[in-house]
């Protein structure tokens, strides 16, 4: 016995008492139990460096810079904006380059130059509308691939593709051969189709209901924008260096772009690694339920679809709108100098302007429908149908006048008046699909901007045909835009509506597949991310401390415009969240 003693006790003087180790470290957990720390503190600890768990060396650089601060469902918004910009530039180019490509030009230092190419007018309304062919094919098949993969990752495909698409364009112009130019362009056509319903479905995981306004008019103020610089940036490069030029510049910021896009954005915010907690859990809160189930060609209700009103009222403001867009964005500079006697380098920038006026239209349109809406001064069906039919109202108006002056200041000044009214219906129809099915927002989004797109095939051909003879023919062709912007805004003003769709709720058999998931397999099944994210049960006391903690920094419920820029003291609380909607 004396031995075992004596061994004991060099053991102690070796490595310690090992029964007063054991009985500290229990004290130690018992005392952690009974005092947690500060959700505060856990939070940093938990979230000391996310960085650490990510390789993401732009997404790295741009957190350390004054971008990491801006909330990251804004920063979301701005990017988009660029890409908008940048499509909506490419699709400037081949307008400007045009004049420069069949026909004799003087450049700025007085040297005459031949022309290139000898198109005769079909070739050229060919060429003018095969982008349209294949924008028009990928549609409603966007709207599946919306639904079915992540958004934000189609959307910096079709953006990024139809970038480098646009730097091979001037070698098909070049081999002379209408096959190779008619490809390529169908092909940008193809991979562009998918940007507009991919931009819907990444708004149905990052939009709260009441700022859908907002964000939605950010990201798509980028394809006015993108006319505001690429019909003066388009016609300086043809004029100054050469008709390639625009071509190469905006092929190549594409591309730079889409790395950029795919490196800093994220399906939903829980996949984020660098959201704030605060932001997350408000957005989450904010959209509420979202089913987890794809859409399928034999679980979407066609037939609902079809026969809805408020779709249709969608789809003929969306063809309305389209074809006033299209008509300027592909023969604005050729009317300023067939109908008004302006040169391409002097009119690229007052072609602009009209763009410019839309572009602030637009955004202060956002602003201002969501605040009636969150203000509950109007409701949503009465903001959509206002701001649509007074932005159509005034855009054919303002047209009639285009049509029939004489004075080339007025024509201008209309046309100005014009473009600029539209920005308005951009917060009635183009979000319009959010309100009335955000399930299936991308997809209708994919069916309305496919009509719409009948009308970027068809104008090239009905303007060539008025203008070919005469430049007289241009009355014609602005008449017909503005009568077709009257039967736009009868159309809406008769059949839209802000209301959700009871076709557009989830199915029955979905949402139990979704609670069976939760029950089955302890995974959360309803909101975003929900397929990888487990419950955890906090202790007393910390979860009392981070609810009393989220009262205190809840938001203002009356003010619609929420800090949009993340800065010292700012936050987004989720109690009682005015904006919470069941989806």
């Amino acid at each position: 016995m004396s031995s075992w003693n004596d061994t004991w006790d060099r053991g102690k003087q070796m490595v310690g008492d090992p029964i007063a180790k054991m009985t500290a470290a229990a004290s130690s957990v018992t005392s952690a139990a009974a005092s947690p720390a500060p959700p505060q503190q856990m939070q940093e600890e938990g979230n000391e460096n996310p960085m650490r768990m990510h390789s993401n060396k732009v997404l790295q650089f741009m957190e350390q810079t004054w971008i990491g601060k801006c909330r990251k469902r804004w920063l979301l918004a701005i990017l988009a904006n660029m890409g908008f910009m940048i499509s909506f530039g490419i699709r400037c180019n081949f307008g400007a380059a045009k004049t420069h490509m069949y026909k004799n030009y003087t450049d700025p230092w007085g040297k005459v130059h031949m022309h290139e190419f000898n198109w005769t007018i079909e070739e050229l309304s060919v060429m003018e509308s095969s982008y349209f062919y294949g924008y028009l094919v990928t549609q409603i098949p966007a709207g599946f691939l919306a639904a079915k993969f992540p958004p934000n990752k189609l959307f910096g495909f079709g953006i990024g593709v139809g970038a480098f698409l646009n730097i091979l364009l001037p070698y098909g112009f070049k081999a002379k051969s209408d096959y190779l130019v008619a490809f390529i362009q169908i092909a940008q056509g193809l991979v562009q189709g998918v940007c507009y319903p991919a931009m819907h479905g990444v708004w149905r995981y990052w939009a709260p209901p009441m700022e859908r306004s907002k964000l939605a008019t950010t990201a798509f103020t980028g394809s006015y924008a993108g006319a505001v610089l690429g019909l003066p940036l388009s016609a300086f490069l043809v004029s100054y260096v050469s008709w390639a030029s625009p071509f190469y510049l905006y092929g190549v910021c594409g591309v730079i772009w889409a790395i950029v896009w795919f490196c800093v954005t994220f399906e939903k915010p829980a996949f984020h690694p660098t959201i704030s907690q605060e932001e997350k859990i408000f957005i989450e809160d904010a959209i509420g339920h979202v089913s987890n189930t794809h859409p399928t060609i034999r679980s979407i209700p066609w037939k609902a679809i079809v026969t809805s009103k408020p779709v249709w009222a969608i789809i003929v403001a969306n063809f309305a709108r389209s074809w006033t867009f299209y008509l300027l964005l592909q023969n604005q500079l050729t009317y300023m100098k067939e109908a008004l006697g302006m040169k391409i380098a002097d009119s690229g920038l007052l072609a602009a302007i009209p763009h410019l006026v839309m572009g602030c239209v637009v955004l202060m349109g956002g602003q201002l429908a969501d605040y009636l809406r969150s203000n509950k001064i109007l409701s949503t069906t009465a903001v959509r149908k206002i701001f649509n039919c007074g932005g159509f109202g005034g855009e054919a108006a303002f047209m009639l006048i285009v049509a029939y002056t004489t004075s080339d200041t007025t024509a201008i000044m209309a046309l100005i008046a014009a473009v600029g009214m539209s920005g308005f219906a951009i917060s009635g129809f183009n979000v319009n699909h959010l309100d009335i099915a955000p399930r299936y927002a991308a997809i209708l989004m994919g069916f309305s901007n496919g009509i719409g797109t009948l009308a970027g095939l068809t104008c090239p051909f009905v303007t060539e045909a008025f203008t070919a003879h005469s430049k007289h023919g241009w009355t014609s062709v602005f008449l017909l835009a503005s009568l077709i912007h009257f039967t736009g805004v009868t159309f809406y003003a008769v059949y839209a509506s802000g209301e959700l769709q009871e076709w557009a709720e989830p199915k029955e058999e979905e949402e139990w597949s979704n609670k069976e998931l939760v029950n089955k397999t302890g995974i959360n099944g309803t909101g975003y991310g929900a397929a990888e994210t487990t419950f955890t049960t906090l202790p007393a006391g910390i979860e009392t401390s981070y609810q009393a903690q989220s009262t205190a920094q809840a938001p203002n419920p009356t003010n619609p415009f929420a800090t949009a820029w993340d800065d010292h003291g700012a936050s987004s609380g989720v109690v009682e969240n005015p904006h919470y909607q069941q989806w």
